[in-house]
């Protein structure tokens, strides 16, 4: 993922003496989120980590399944969601499984008063409405419409928004998330047909040393628990780091589409992949230039995957109805394609002006109870319209 990066002042040696100029020893991290055998890094904290004062009661933080089996196409108005001042309650589970949640957030208020930390699953999170700051022990990474910000699982942080209007699409992944293998060298550089580069990737940058005494909530969510545990330091009392695995930030739009001259199948749009899972970007692009292409994707069978929309901006040429926001869910089992006259208006168009996210799983996917009060129940019924 990410290449070797570095901010602040470090020791010229890992694992080695590091002291303060008071002659005191920094306190050293490593952070893996796979153990001690994948890409790490090693953080200088003015104090342990580890310095827990308090610890409140948990409570539960587990998506509510409202439908564990079901066979049908489903539709749901992302924007119903309903805004709330506080982040983690503003966070709802819409579409899960054993590999990966799927939510929606519509958060008004930045995290001032606490720092999170999923200590199950890596984070990313596509800013569909809003702007702000990620702020994490690594430094800050500004954020505005349309980046994914990855976080890795673990990894303590706020986010800090610069207006009340604020929408998120939050895939959390119990595996670590990367980028297709397909696009990769051996060593790990994208290579020349990959659809972005490492150019298009935001490190952190202006590194923060907090060194502050005091009591600072981190909610921790741990096994669909949420433990409040207080510790004595601000958590980002890091002086400096170093390594491979730490936040970053990537721009639906840096993604550069690959297109030919007949319809190029989802993969092409591949920009993560998961266990069990993959994240697609659908963005403006020229349409396919054989004399006698269809633009409008072919009916497919869905036979071993469940394929999730969230659809962004733009013109949806293959669908009726599409508004802001909008999730589909076409289940493995059961074919799905363009809504009837799609095909024909398509013939002869140039170009896709459409932005969606795409999440297909190879398990299926189970409806929450979120999720059953923004569903339109007409939408299995779309294609005979």
């Amino acid at each position: 993922m990410p290449h070797y990066h570095t901010l602040g002042q470090i020791p010229h040696k890992r694992h080695t003496q590091f002291r303060k100029p008071d002659g005191s020893l920094y306190s050293e991290q490593l952070f893996s989120t796979e153990g001690f055998s994948s890409h790490y890094s090693l953080l200088y904290h003015c104090h342990p980590p580890t310095e827990i004062v308090k610890v409140d009661e948990p409570y539960a933080a587990a998506p509510r399944v409202a439908e564990e089996k079901m066979l049908k196409h489903r539709s749901f108005q992302g924007f119903n969601i309903q805004p709330e001042n506080d982040y983690l309650a503003s966070r709802k589970p819409v579409l899960v499984n054993s590999d990966c949640h799927l939510s929606l957030a519509a958060p008004r208020s930045s995290m001032k008063d606490y720092f999170y930390k999923n200590a199950d699953a890596d984070e990313l999170i596509f800013v569909h409405e809003g702007s702000g700051t990620l702020r994490t022990q690594y430094g800050r990474i500004d954020f505005g419409y349309g980046d994914y910000l990855s976080i890795p699982r673990g990894t303590i942080y706020q986010l800090e928004f610069s207006h009340t209007d604020n929408r998120l699409f939050i895939v959390e992944s119990f595996s670590p998330i990367r980028f297709p293998k397909r696009y990769l060298s051996p060593y790990g550089q994208l290579l020349e047909h990959a659809p972005f580069c490492e150019r298009d990737i935001r490190q952190p940058k202006d590194l923060e040393t907090i060194d502050q005494a005091g009591d600072f909530i981190i909610n921790i969510k741990k096994k669909g628990v949420m433990y409040p545990i207080h510790y004595g330091h601000h958590p980002f009392d890091v002086i400096g780091w170093d390594g491979c695995e730490y936040p970053f930030a990537l721009s639906i739009h840096d993604f550069e589409p690959i297109t030919g001259r007949v319809h190029q199948p989802p993969p092409v749009h591949q920009t993560f992949e998961g266990h069990n899972f993959v994240v697609c970007s659908f963005v403006p692009r020229l349409y396919d230039y054989h004399p006698q292409a269809v633009p409008a994707p072919y009916n497919h069978s869905n036979i071993d995957s469940d394929e999730v929309l969230y659809y962004v901006d733009g013109d949806f040429m293959s669908r009726k109805h599409v508004t802001r926001g909008m999730i589909t869910l076409h289940p493995g089992g059961i074919p799905h394609g363009p809504h009837p006259g799609a095909v024909e208006k398509s013939l002869g168009a140039k170009e896709t002006k459409e932005l969606a996210v795409m999440v297909d799983t190879f398990h299926p996917l189970q409806v929450t109870q979120e999720a059953l009060g923004i569903e339109d129940e007409r939408y299995v019924m779309s294609w005979a319209e």
